[in-house]
């Protein structure tokens, strides 16, 4: 029976794997605009006294902004609402975003007005009439409005029929509009005092304000014009895209702003490559040191998980961004994890008992681990998840990457290396030669452990004070040094350049400073074969940008600026607002998960330890100066998970011993630790591979996620030791468990732990 289901998951591996190449050779990955290149606008619709900014005026709007973007000749845009008010306007490969927001977020309030008279400042309009500037700046009465933009049908740029001139915009009326400006050429036609002139305005200015020809006047106005002034092509290409795509039913402001150089995103991608490469090797050779033969099995596994994992991806038409590179390359540490915790149990089987064979061992081994396993993902699943649905921008690209990450990292420890290791202690080499198989003895830090492991828990209370100690010192951080919000929490703009010459960051604070922005913050950042400039100041326009370019120009000679992301305050707010929500609905989500697997003691423990953590590398980030931004949000929701994971491991282990409730509670509790320690130490150096050839080879921001991932791992293992277990400890010897007041088990709740036979978890300590 065994060798035939060893077969039938051999032919799901084997299907999965063809599967997963042929997707990854025949489809491309759908790249962010930070790592393609490109403009992102998030703009919000605004109410008017006549139209109310809702989901369906914000559709309107979106089709209007649609037509804008297709004359602008962009490829691939992407365009989608973004709840009722707000719409996601992405234009791969512009580099110009000062053109985009023009042509694209302007209201186009275009309107027809007949010229009335010259005006002065004595000259009061009647109702529904103005008095504007025309394009020489002649003072006019203008009438009332004639039509808008939605009576025209068409319009396109050209020169005139000669070919000499300025160029002209080209109009057609449709059925709306026709009317209105046969009328309105009647009128204007009969008002010789003032030049029989009509007025076309367009965002409550003067564009063109031409005089109305005799054959116009007899023709009756006809069914289209021409817009004289003086325009250039692009200015003439501009004001055509506008008309055509016709007034937006709702004005629209710009929230956030986004431009990325495709160098810097194409260096992102190499950079996450070569971490995951490198990551990958290191792991490799790192397991195949510890566990021999299967650990061999365990890193082809590892590079299937990959594959899978990248194939899935591209299937689903993910997005992947930059802190979704992040995601990808942390999963790849983290799929190990099973398989360490599966050889870690099958050591332990075989060492009880080596005459029942490695087969046996193993088999007990994956049987035992699968309790810890599911747990662990499923709390990691969770955060991944809220990170996600409750996260705005490129952030949302983690979420989703990590979410298919674990999923294909349970699928390749749990299938994939459960063959590939099955298979292999079949071999009659391997039977005849355990030890190579790397399942047979025990390591000498095991072995350290068994014998003379230090009694841990003897002092819990004094671990407690020490772990309240830790966060008193990263409150302080917090309270005396502030947290340093990037541009995506605080708002406002900021701008990153590569300069000709190198130069330090004090020489450009200097040269921005003098340029009239004082309060500049600005640093050094890895760029695309060197450090790069990273100016970042309140909002400021494309002409104060300007500004601030040509200042560090004037030190670092040319100068080019590679990315700019500008975030409205209150948009800024709002995501501030959001990553606290998401870390306490994840916080409350995985506490009711624990609580229900878990007693709640053992639950509200590994809560706090993981909260400690959480506090301990926002206060170290505090310290240090570092920026709080969207991805340190990304690695704050990976430390939950981790955190939560380490405690788990030792939990489980704490369910399972309790069945035999032969030896004290304290000593229970400290073997639990001890024994669970090689692996939390295996895992920990697999993740490490990874975020270290991250943080070496990635870019500024994957850099500080890589180190406040790693600050969350030995945090972590510290908090889990001396403070999930031991707090957990000390709740259970204050608040013991007693199943005969607890009417949800009439017999021993014990039971369904985990046996020496292998038998499979089925629930949790009540």
């Amino acid at each position: 029976m065994r060798s035939k289901t060893n077969f039938w998951r051999g032919l799901i591996c084997l299907a999965v794997i063809v599967g997963s190449i042929a997707v990854a050779f025949t489809m491309k990955p759908n790249l962010g605009l930070d790592l393609r290149g490109g403009t992102q606008l998030t703009l919000e619709t605004k109410s008017t006294d006549r139209v109310t900014a809702d989901a369906e005026s914000t559709d309107r709007a979106l089709e209007v902004l649609r037509g804008r973007v297709d004359a602008l000749g962009v490829s691939e845009p992407t365009l989608a609402r973004s709840g009722d008010k707000r719409i996601i306007v992405e234009l791969p490969n512009v580099q110009d975003p000062k053109k985009a927001a023009e042509v694209i977020g302007q209201t186009a309030s275009l309107e027809f007005r007949e010229v009335k008279a010259p005006a002065d400042e004595s000259t009061k309009p009647a109702k529904g009439e103005v008095v504007l500037p025309d394009e020489s700046g002649q003072s006019l009465l203008l009438g009332p409005v004639a039509f808008d933009g939605n009576g025209i049908s068409d319009a396109n740029a050209a020169l005139p029929q000669q070919g000499l001139g300025d160029w002209v915009v080209n109009v057609e009326f449709n059925g709306t509009g026709r009317g209105p400006w046969r009328d309105l050429v009647t009128s204007a036609c009969q008002n010789t005092a003032a030049g029989n002139r009509i007025a076309i305005i367009l965002d409550n200015e003067v564009i063109s304000s031409p005089g109305i020809v005799p054959e116009l006047c007899q023709s009756g106005g006809g069914s289209s014009t021409s817009i004289t002034g003086d325009f250039t092509q692009a200015s003439a290409e501009d004001l055509a895209a506008l008309i055509k795509g016709g007034a937006l039913p709702v004005p629209v402001e710009i929230i956030d702003q986004r431009t990325v150089g495709p160098t810097l995103g194409a260096a992102a991608i190499d950079a996450s490559i070569q971490a995951s490469i490198i990551g990958l090797a290191l792991t490799g050779l790192f397991i195949i040191f510890i566990y021999r033969l299967t650990g061999v099995m365990a890193t082809i596994a590892l590079c299937v998980y990959a594959l899978i994992s990248y194939g899935a991806l591209v299937l689903l038409g993910a997005t992947l961004t930059l802190p979704g590179l992040a995601g990808f390359v942390l999963a790849i540490g983290l799929a190990i994890d099973a398989n360490v915790l599966v050889y870690e149990r099958a050591r332990e089987e075989y060492h009880e008992n080596p005459k029942a064979g490695l087969l046996s061992a193993l088999t007990t081994g994956f049987s035992k681990a699968w309790s810890a396993i599911i747990d662990s993902n499923v709390t990691t699943v969770l955060a991944a998840l809220l990170l996600f649905f409750l996260s705005a921008g490129p952030v949302k690209g983690f979420g989703i990457t990590l979410t298919i990450g674990v999923i294909a990292s349970m699928f390749s420890a749990l299938v994939v290396a459960r063959w590939l290791t099955e298979w292999l202690v079949k071999r009659g080499w391997v039977r005849q030669h355990p030890q190579v198989s790397g399942i047979a003895g025990i390591s000498s830090v095991r072995r350290w452990l068994n014998d003379h492991g230090p009694y841990l828990v003897r002092r819990a209370g004094m671990w407690v004070a020490v772990s309240l100690a830790v966060a008193a010192v990263a409150i302080g951080g917090i309270v005396v040094r502030g947290l340093d919000l990037g541009v995506e929490f605080a708002g406002g703009r900021q701008i990153e350049y590569t300069t000709a010459e190198e130069i330090t960051p004090d020489q450009a604070r200097e040269a921005v400073a003098d340029a009239g922005f004082p309060e500049a913050v600005v640093q050094s950042s890895s760029g695309d074969g060197g450090e790069n400039i990273s100016v970042r100041l309140p909002n400021i326009d494309e002409d104060q940008a300007e500004q601030v370019r040509a200042s560090i120009a004037e030190v670092g000679g040319e100068t080019v600026q590679v990315r700019s992301d500008t975030i409205d305050p209150t948009l800024g707010k709002e995501l501030r607002n959001k990553a606290i929500l998401a870390f306490l609905i994840a916080v409350a989500a995985q506490m009711a998960y624990l609580a229900w697997r878990f007693r709640w003691t053992w639950a509200a423990a590994a809560i706090v330890s993981m909260a400690s953590v959480v506090l301990a590398v926002v206060g170290v980030f505090a310290w240090w100066g570092k920026p709080i931004d969207g991805v340190f949000l990304a690695a704050i929701l990976s430390i939950i998970g981790l955190a939560v994971n380490d405690s788990i491991v030792v939990l489980d282990r704490i369910r399972e011993r309790t069945r035999t409730r032969d030896i004290p509670l304290r000593e229970m509790v400290n073997e639990a630790i001890l024994s669970t320690l090689p692996r939390t130490i295996n895992t920990a150096m697999g993740a490490t591979f990874i975020l270290a050839a991250l943080m070496f080879l990635g870019g500024d921001s994957l850099r500080d996620f890589s180190i406040a991932v790693l600050l969350g791992l030995l945090f972590g293992h510290f908090s889990t030791v001396f403070t999930a277990a031991t707090l957990g400890l000390l709740l259970e010897e204050r608040w013991p468990y007693n199943p005969d007041k607890d009417p949800r088990n009439k017999v021993d709740p014990y039971a369904h732990i985990v046996d020496g036979r292998g038998m499979p978890d089925e629930g949790a300590i009540v």
